[in-house]
């Protein structure tokens, strides 16, 4: 059991490029590299619920960074989020869960919430100099999006970029390229970020064309490792100004009627 468990530290999710469902062009899973080192949250006073849930944790794999740890929506448990994975830990230390839990009654996904306040956080955190901006005079919606160069889920939604900001939806890049540091797909991605019209570079490295290769002190390594804190499986992550990530790649319009929704529950116009 124990080997089990470690286990749940150790190798975490595939990068894939992503759609909520299967579909046919999406680029095949490869294997993500190791989780970058996060800020880990301060530990919790001795003797508490969240001090033994901390403790349970490093027992398992102390090399782990955890994000969060708060009193968990399911009695008796904590909620422990490490590497963009959400696991529930009972208030004595003894018993993990990972997985995502589910409230039948109000039908949602309640493990979602403590990532999205990740997310949000974490966003927040990224500077707009550092992110790469499409957008309308007078964005109405605006979310953040984890992309690769070489995913062709990525590759449709920016083909579409006239019709998000049509339709009052601001898209901001931040780059993940899924084959991690050291490839050749990270150093494109470092050349357009280098660049001196990086939302031209972004496009025609998009569309295959050539981009001069530049280096720079860029914040390529920097949004990898966030995106791997925040909880990235797929490329495009589309993440919304609340922290909600969507399922994958969305056309503007299913985009939109999404972002309304979020508005709607959330009470705002």
């Amino acid at each position: 059991m124990k080997r089990y468990v470690f286990a749940l530290f150790s190798a975490f999710s595939l990068s894939a490029c992503a759609q909520g469902t299967s579909a046919p062009d999406a680029t095949a899973a490869s294997p993500q590299p190791p989780a970058a080192t996060a800020a880990e949250a301060p530990p919790p006073p001795p003797g508490t619920p969240a001090a033994s849930a901390r403790n349970a944790i490093l027992s398992i794999n102390p090399r782990v960074s955890i994000e969060s740890i708060d009193d968990a929506p399911l009695p008796g448990f904590q909620e422990v989020i490490v590497a963009g994975q959400v696991l529930y830990v009972s208030n004595d230390g003894r018993y993990v869960m990972q997985g995502s839990l589910f409230d039948a009654q109000e039908k949602r996904d309640l493990s979602q919430s403590g990532l999205s306040q990740l997310r949000k956080r974490l966003l927040s955190e990224v500077p707009e100099e550092q992110r790469i901006i499409f957008a309308p005079a007078n964005p109405k919606y605006t979310v953040s999006v984890f992309t690769d160069v070489e995913c062709g889920y990525c590759r449709r939604l920016h083909d579409d970029i006239a019709e998000y900001n049509k339709r009052g939806i601001a898209i901001e890049y931040l780059a993940y390229p899924r084959m991690g540091p050291g490839s050749d797909d990270f150093r494109l991605m470092e050349s357009v970020w280098c660049a001196d019209d990086r939302r031209k570079a972004l496009t025609d490295a998009k569309a295959g064309r050539r981009v001069n290769a530049q280096a720079c002190d860029n914040p390529v390594a920097a949004h990898y490792a966030l995106g791997q804190r925040a909880g990235l499986t797929g490329t495009p992550m589309i993440v919304a100004e609340d922290g909600t990530q969507m399922p994958g790649y969305m056309p503007p319009d299913q985009l939109l009627a999404a972002l309304q929704r979020l508005a709607s529950e959330a009470g705002t116009p």
